[in-house]
């Protein structure tokens, strides 16, 4: 770049300063686009009164009025002094307070500054004029940019307030009228008057009162002056499901009691009044004020509530109960666990909070005691082994006894179950003692009768077992029975036949009788001698082969006999009596003529004499005797 173009440069600029200088110096200021202008008057025109430091009437000292961007003209550089300043900016989600350096003095008792028409604090003149009060503003300035008179106002940004989901804002207000006697929070203004508490001087307008506001904020953004109100964010009211919550509030009028002549042990009152509300709240969510309303939530499903020491339910309600211990009639000391089982109906929960305050305080004012002592009294009317063995009975009266006693406090006993009961070391024994013998005793009535179902089983299975030999043996004893009938008859009609032929021919008939006579006797002897081999092949058929073997004999013997007295009759006495002798001598061969012969001098002509007659007989016996020693043994 040459010299020249430099130089001319030089000049130029030189001269726009000095020709600023000379604007300057004729009261021009220049104020740019993002600025404001802060007049100062050094000196001219009156004083400011008393403690005023904005001047609004063309004093020396801060002008309340400003400069926008632009020229201005007359702004003599020795009277007036003009500071650029640059906008006021609140951002987005944000709020300005505003705090004013002058204005009037606010009412005694009043700590915020009442609005006053002043286009959002940017016309200091109208501010003042409208008689705006100094210090904190009750007002604030909502996100944007501002011309704002920094020389009367301060502006502080803060955060715009948020509420988050299931959460309320309780609200307590820095200023307002007093709270009446006997309230602990202010009187209910409508929310349309004062928009959530973001028009905070339609609040003051409505007379409101600080301090902690009956009235919360749900969910949400608002715009508030944290110099007029405090917010606490806290959690909504929950009622869950089969539970009910009984409203006790502490603001609102004096209660007038609404349960009736058949309560008299609390008062229960209307929406609005102090007091139980005598309308409980379903399940839900609500926002309710904790500080002016308590909640009290009463379970309406079964509720179990346990005297032992390892159990504990998850409402905790019992955390406090343990096993109760007991003494019985005859001084054994044992523990008990019980459980009780209870339910409050819905439209008694808030006579039972009434009367109560809450469920702990039935639990340990109504239920501890009355279980408690009902159980050790029972225990002291009874021995203990007569304790233990009539549990079920036991149980039973409890609940009839605690059922009557709760019905006076509104709450229903559904049942009540004796848990665990563990009786002295010594005594236990005695119980077991006693059971194991019991047990013994069964199982040794059990084992007689399996014996006596075995032996039963035995003596079928050996009957059914002998079946085939009593079968075997009935048959045989029938056989015999057949066998010895049909000798009788073939007897019987071997004799007629004897008869009729001896009656025909007498020699004839003599010697037939005689082989008939002998053939039965051979079939006798040979049917006896299978009768007694089958006896004893089988021990169970001896009586019943002996008895068809008798009646077998019998029988052959009748028909001999009768064989025997046919013959007689046919041939005569003394001819059978000779033909016998003559088969006994020849089948046992006996001698007839012996080695001594004793001659008895005999009749004369052949006849017998005593001495044959003696002979005869001694021959008979003889033969009979030969027989008795050949006969079998039975």
């Amino acid at each position: 770049m040459s010299a020249t173009l430099l130089i001319a440069l030089a000049i130029l600029l030189l001269l726009l300063i000095g020709m600023r200088f000379v604007l300057r110096i004729f009261g021009m200021v220049s104020i740019p686009e993002d600025r404001i202008g802060l007049v100062t008057k050094k000196f001219g025109g009156p004083r400011l009164d008393g403690d005023r430091i904005i001047a609004v009437n063309d004093e020396s000292g801060f002008q309340a009025y400003t400069l926008g961007p632009g020229l201005h003209w007359g702004f003599w550089p020795w009277q007036y002094s003009v500071e650029r300043k640059e906008f006021t900016v609140i951002p987005e989600g944000h709020i300005g307070l505003v705090n004013a350096k002058d204005g009037s003095i606010p009412e005694t008792g009043r700590i915020l500054g009442r609005r006053v028409e002043c286009n959002d604090y940017q016309d200091a003149v109208g501010f003042l004029r409208n008689d705006g009060q100094k210090g904190r503003q009750s007002a604030y300035i909502p996100s944007g940019v501002y011309r704002i008179n920094t020389y009367l106002f301060d502006v502080t940004v803060v955060p715009q307030v948020h509420i988050q989901d299931n959460m309320l804002g309780v609200i307590t207000a820095l200023d307002g009228a007093p709270l009446e006697d006997g309230q602990i929070a202010g009187k209910l203004v409508p929310n349309e008057v004062h928009n959530n508490f973001q028009d905070f001087d339609a609040f003051l307008n409505a007379h409101g009162n600080r301090g902690l506001q009956q009235q919360v904020i749900l969910a949400g953004t608002y715009n508030l002056n944290p110099w007029a109100v405090t917010v606490e964010e806290v959690k909504m009211t929950e009622i869950t499901i089969g539970h009910v919550g009984v409203v006790i509030s502490f603001f609102g009028t004096e209660g007038v009691d609404v349960s009736g002549d058949g309560f008299r042990h609390g008062n229960l009152v209307s929406k609005g009044q102090r007091g139980v509300l005598a309308e409980p709240l379903n399940p839900g969510l609500y926002p309710i004020n904790p500080y002016t309303t308590r909640v009290e939530v009463v379970p309406t499903t079964n509720l179990v509530l346990n005297w032992a020491l390892a159990r504990t339910e998850a409402h905790n309600l019992d955390k406090n109960l343990s096993t109760i211990t007991v003494r019985s009639k005859d001084g054994f000391q044992f523990n008990i666990d019980v459980s009780q089982i209870i339910h409050i109906p819905l439209i008694d929960a808030p006579k039972v909070i009434a009367r109560f305050g809450n469920i702990h305080n039935l639990v340990s004012q109504v239920l501890e005691p009355t279980i408690g002592n009902y159980f050790r009294n029972s225990a002291q009317d009874s021995d203990a082994i007569d304790f233990l063995s009539s549990r079920q009975q036991r149980q039973e009266e409890a609940k009839t006894h605690i059922s009557r006693v709760l019905d006076e406090y509104n709450v229903q006993a559904v049942d009540t179950l004796i848990g665990d009961i563990v009786p002295p070391v010594e005594l236990m024994k005695t119980l077991t003692d006693r059971k194991i013998a019991q047990e013994q005793e069964k199982t040794f009535d059990a084992q007689r009768l399996a014996q006596e179902k075995r032996q039963a089983l035995a003596k079928q299975t050996a009957v059914a077992d002998m079946q085939a030999e009593v079968v075997k043996a009935e048959q045989s004893v029938a056989i015999a029975e057949q066998v010895a009938d049909a000798s009788v008859r073939k007897a019987k009609g071997e004799s007629q036949s004897i008869k009729i032929a001896a009656e025909a021919n007498s020699e004839a008939t003599r010697l037939k009788a005689t082989g008939d006579a002998q053939s039965v006797k051979i079939s006798a002897e040979a049917e006896a001698e299978s009768v007694r081999l089958r006896a004893q092949a089988e021990s169970t058929r001896i009586a019943l082969t002996g008895q068809a073997e008798s009646e077998s004999i019998l029988a052959k013997g009748k028909a001999v006999a009768e064989s025997y007295r046919l013959s007689v009759e046919a041939m005569g006495p003394e001819n059978f009596t000779a033909m016998k002798v003559t088969e006994e001598i020849g089948k046992n061969g006996i001698k007839l003529i012996p080695e001594l012969i004793i001659n008895g001098g005999g009749k004369e002509g052949g006849g017998s004499t005593p001495v044959d007659g003696l002979l005869a007989m001694q021959l008979l016996q003889m033969m009979q005797g030969s027989k008795a020693t050949k006969k079998p043994a039975a």
